[in-house]
C-alpha cells in the first residue's frame, strides 16, 4: 500500500509540474529570458527528475542495470568503433513527453533498448536548445541519445536571419549560410552544452541529404558541395568547443544515391547510417518492398565507407502484405548478410504525416502477431 500511496503522489507530482509549466510558458510566451526561463527551466528538470525516478524505481530488476555492459560507451566514443553485436533502439513520437512509450514497447518486445532516438529541429524556439534534460533522462536509464538534428533555417526568429527581408527564404542556399557562420551562435551554443552532458550522442544531422523532395537542406535549394562544406563547418565548431563526446551519423536516402557527392570524407563521419521503412501500397508512389530490396541492394554502396551503419528508422506499415513476414524475413541472416550495421531502430510513430498527406501508424504494440514475429526473430541479432 505504501508503495502505492507513494507511485500516486509522484505522478499528481508530475502532473501538477507539468500543468504549472505549460500555464508559465503559455502566459511568458517564447521569448521569455533570465529569471523567469530559469524558474520554469527548472520545472522541467524537476518534471524529467520524477519521470526518471518512477520509471527507474518501478521496475524489479533496474534497466540501467540490464544494460551495465553499455556503461563504458555512455562516456567513451571509442569503444563504439568496436561494438559488439547489433545495438538495438526505438523512437516513440509520444516519448516527446514522456520515455514511457519506449519502456512499454521494449516489455512488449521483452529487449532493453541500448538506443533511444528524439528528433529536433534547428531554430530559436526552446524545444530547438539542446535537449539537455532529455539526454539526462535516456542516459539515466542507461542508453545512448540518438539525436536526429534537422536544420530548419525558417525556424530562427532572431538574430541568425535579421539580414534577409521578408521575402527571402532563409532556405534558399541555406548551407552557404550556415558555411558563413550566420547561424555559429546557435551551434556554438549547441556544442558547448551538447559536450557539457558528459555523454556519447550519437548526432543525425541533415539526414537525407540527397532527396531534392522532402527537406529544404536537400539539393533542391542547395549544391551536393554546399552540404559538405557546412557538415564540415559544423563538425569544425564541436571540435573546437571540445564537444568530443559526439559521433556524427552521416545518413543519406538509399533510394537518391549519390552517395559519393554528398559524403564529407572519412574524416568526418563517424558513423553511416539510412532509414529503412516500407510504406507499402498507401500511397501511388510506393508498392511492398522487402527489407532486401529497401536495404539489402543498397548495403555495398554504404558499406564501401567502411563505417558502423545505423539503421535509424525501421519499420513496415501493415498496407499491400503481411508485415508480420516482412519482419521475419528482415531478421533472417541479418548479421551474415550485414555485418557493418551495429544499429537498428524501430520507427514507433502513431501520427506520421511527414511524406503522405494521410497519417501513418508504424506502431506494433496492438498488433499481436507482429509483436511475436519480432520477438521469435530478435536473438538473430544477439
Amino acid at each position: 500500500m505504501k508503495k502505492i500511496i507513494y507511485r500516486l503522489i509522484l505522478v499528481l507530482g508530475a502532473i501538477a509540474i507539468g500543468v504549472a509549466l505549460v500555464s508559465g510558458l503559455a502566459f511568458f510566451g517564447d521569448k521569455s529570458t533570465g529569471p523567469v526561463q530559469d524558474f520554469f527551466n527548472s520545472l522541467n528538470k524537476s518534471v524529467h527528475n520524477l519521470e526518471g525516478d518512477y520509471i527507474l524505481k518501478r521496475r524489479t530488476v533496474s534497466r540501467a542495470q540490464r544494460l551495465s555492459w553499455l556503461a563504458p560507451a555512455l562516456r567513451n566514443v571509442d569503444s563504439l568503433k568496436n561494438i559488439k553485436g547489433i545495438l538495438l533502439g526505438a523512437y516513440d513520437n509520444r516519448s516527446d513527453i514522456s520515455l514511457q512509450p519506449i519502456v512499454d514497447l521494449e516489455d512488449s518486445l521483452k529487449t532493453t533498448f541500448p538506443l533511444i532516438q528524439i528528433y529536433t529541429a534547428w531554430g530559436s524556439k526552446r524545444e530547438q536548445k539542446f535537449p539537455i534534460e532529455k539526454v539526462r533522462s535516456i542516459s539515466a536509464l542507461g542508453s545512448i541519445p540518438v539525436i536526429t538534428w534537422e536544420p530548419w533555417l525558417n525556424d530562427f526568429t532572431e538574430g541568425e536571419n535579421s539580414d534577409l527581408t521578408a521575402t527571402q527564404d532563409p532556405n534558399k542556399n541555406g548551407l552557404k549560410r550556415i558555411v558563413d557562420g550566420k547561424y555559429d551562435n546557435y551551434l556554438r551554443q549547441w556544442a558547448i552544452e551538447a559536450r557539457n552532458s558528459g555523454v556519447t550522442l550519437l548526432l543525425r544531422m541533415g539526414h537525407e541529404m540527397n532527396d531534392p523532395y522532402r527537406y529544404p537542406w536537400g539539393p533542391q535549394n542547395n549544391e551536393p558541395s554546399d552540404f559538405v562544406a557546412a557538415w564540415k563547418h559544423v563538425v569544425e565548431l564541436f571540435r573546437r568547443e571540445k564537444a568530443t563526446n559526439i559521433v556524427w551519423v552521416w545518413a543519406p536516402h538509399l533510394a537518391y544515391g549519390e552517395f559519393d557527392a554528398f559524403y564529407p570524407g572519412s574524416d568526418w563521419v563517424d558513423w553511416t547510417g539510412t532509414g529503412t521503412l516500407n510504406y507499402g501500397t498507401v500511397a501511388p508512389w510506393s508498392q511492398w518492398w522487402t527489407f532486401e530490396e529497401i536495404f539489402g541492394n543498397h548495403y555495398p554502396s554504404l558499406e564501401a565507407f567502411k563505417k558502423p551503419i545505423l539503421i535509424s528508422e525501421f519499420g513496415s506499415l501493415a498496407v499491400g502484405g503481411d508485415r508480420s513476414k516482412w519482419y521475419a524475413d528482415a531478421f533472417r541472416g541479418f548479421e551474415e548478410k550485414y555485418p557493418s550495421v551495429k544499429g537498428l531502430m524501430f520507427f514507433h510513430h502513431g501520427n506520421d504525416a511527414s511524406t503522405t498527406y494521410q497519417s501513418l501508424n508504424w506502431q506494433i504494440t496492438s498488433d499481436p502477431a507482429v509483436l511475436d514475429s519480432i520477438r521469435s526473430n530478435l536473438f538473430r541479432l544477439k
